[in-house]
């Protein structure tokens, strides 16, 4: 019988003792990130329309996090956030910088199609997660939106440390869930570089108009069973990390007319239409709400079938599960927060720096060492799971082993939250989180129950302790605290060519 070994903080890194090798000591771990999850949309959040048993039960069954914030307000520079340990001040990417629109067109059956896609690249000097990940010792894989460099570029999955990747390098693309093709990129299989998987059912049919709609091939679905074929794959014996970023809740409002959604057509039998963003390529919803609820209904049986495979294969106890959301609720492609209560009470949506753009849902299941049931109001940031991730594996002083000797300016921002998830002392605090957002000329700083909001230049100040909804401005009020924390954000902020903001 296979011993769980037991898991001990010494010295402020994580120590790992058992019968096992070292290899398959490591804890395996799964992020699961969806896209445009507001703060208010599942059950355990306060949530009364949409069904989310599985993740539900993943609270109660591990900690569920109230003050988890996204690296920044919108995807690619939240996932940046993430990827790099860095904040919006630092990182390379700081918001959805695109490069498909100017490439020659590509004809997929009658569908003309771009020829390079995706978003501006991780700064290549720069380390990102999967690769300390697959540095030590950890099989990877990544499914879902990518987002982290455009086609060909200098940071793509293959590039970057992931073993197996499936799904959206650019985000753009991943507006249609029926694409024309999808991206693939398999190191066992001998790929040498990421390429396209032309989805043949669906370029039967054009991407514009009621037809397509009559396309098979559900992209959702497809990036979450090459998931669970990869997840199904790992015995045990080498240690791995899962990137899961699938691109529901995100707008268009679309999927296959199956018996989930009926379901929640017939409990919005009223529901409205919405007539379509040909631009954006979200086609028209005649049920909108009703398609919301399916889609988050939908990933939520995606997690239940995640938790079980671990299950079954008898790797729950050694494997860390986060599920959380890349930013706040939007209101593209017919979506209406207002009417599911998503923004939990919070104001803001995405693209803006008040608490509901920012502020998500965050959710730790690990059978045996985080307690179940337990609720947590640790502040954290997405740049805060670099760290946490190194302490969890064993990696120690990993600023210094990973920092860049070309670069002057290579921060890490995070401080690792390990032991609030192992039920330990000694947790250390954030003095501040930060976000900057150039296309909405918008800063936040968060320092305790103060949170300063800068939009184009003008400073917004309000305590969140009094005030979750940022509805009363102290700034006139408290000129001394706006002053010490304006200071903090010119501290924080490195200019940036590319992503520009006004600062207070």
């Amino acid at each position: 019988m296979r011993l769980i070994p037991s898991l001990s903080i010494l010295g402020g890194v994580l120590a790992v003792a058992g019968t096992v090798d070292a290899q398959s000591r490591k804890p395996n771990i799964i992020y699961i990130m969806c896209d445009d999850m507001g703060y208010g949309d599942l059950g355990c959040y306060g949530q009364p329309f949409i069904h989310t048993p599985n993740i539900d039960r993943m609270a109660s069954e591990g900690m569920r996090f109230t003050q988890a914030y996204a690296g920044s307000p919108v995807s690619a520079p939240s996932r940046a956030s993430l990827m790099t340990g860095q904040h919006t001040g630092h990182t390379e990417v700081r918001a959805n910088k695109e490069y498909w629109s100017k490439s020659p067109m590509v004809k997929y059956g009658d569908n003309l199609e771009y020829s390079v896609t995706g978003q501006h690249p991780y700064d290549l000097n720069h380390v990102i997660i999967t690769e300390i990940m697959k540095d030590n010792g950890y099989s990877t894989g990544m499914f879902g939106k990518w987002a982290g460099g455009f086609e060909g570029s200098v940071s793509t999955p293959d590039k970057r440390g992931v073993d197996e990747f499936y799904g959206y390098i650019c985000q753009f693309q991943a507006h249609a869930y029926y694409p024309n093709f999808l991206n693939s990129y398999s190191k066992a299989a001998g790929d040498t570089a990421v390429t396209r998987v032309i989805l043949e059912e669906n370029i039967k049919y054009p991407m514009n108009g009621k037809d397509y709609f009559k396309r098979p091939q559900y992209s959702a679905d497809m990036i979450h069973e090459k998931a669970m074929e990869w997840l199904d794959s790992q015995d045990g014996r080498q240690p791995f990390f899962g990137l899961f970023t699938y691109t529901i809740p995100h707008a268009e409002l679309a999927q296959p007319e199956d018996s989930l959604l009926l379901s929640y057509k017939k409990e919005f039998f009223w529901d409205r239409t919405w007539g379509g963003d040909e631009p954006s390529r979200y086609h028209a919803s005649d049920h909108v709400h009703a398609q919301f609820a399916a889609m988050i209904s939908r990933l939520d049986i995606y997690v239940g079938e995640i938790l079980e495979k671990l299950k079954e294969k008898g790797l729950a106890e050694n494997t860390l599960v986060i599920f959380t959301s890349d930013n706040g609720p939007h209101e593209e492609g017919g979506a209406d927060p207002v009417f599911f209560g998503r923004d939990g009470k919070l104001k803001g949506r995405k693209r803006q720096c008040y608490e509901g753009g920012i502020r998500i849902p965050f959710i730790a299941w690990w059978p045996g060492t985080v307690e179940a049931g337990s609720v947590s109001d640790h502040q954290l940031a997405f740049y805060d799971m670099m760290p946490t991730f190194c302490d969890l594996v064993g990696v120690r002083n990993y600023d210094k082993k990973y920092r860049s000797k070309v670069l002057r300016t290579d921060f890490f921002d995070g401080l690792s939250f390990a032991p609030t998830l192992l039920g330990q002392s000694g947790q250390k605090e954030h003095e501040f989180l930060y976000w900057e957002f150039s296309e909405t000329d918008q800063m936040g700083l968060r320092m305790g129950d103060w949170k300063l909001v800068v939009i184009k230049g003008v400073p917004h100040l309000f305590n969140l302790s009094e005030d979750i909804h940022e509805d009363n401005d102290l700034a006139s009020a408290r000129p001394d605290l706006v002053e010490k924390m304006v200071k903090i954000i010119h501290q924080e902020h490195i200019p940036s060519q590319l992503f520009s903001v006004t600062l207070p």
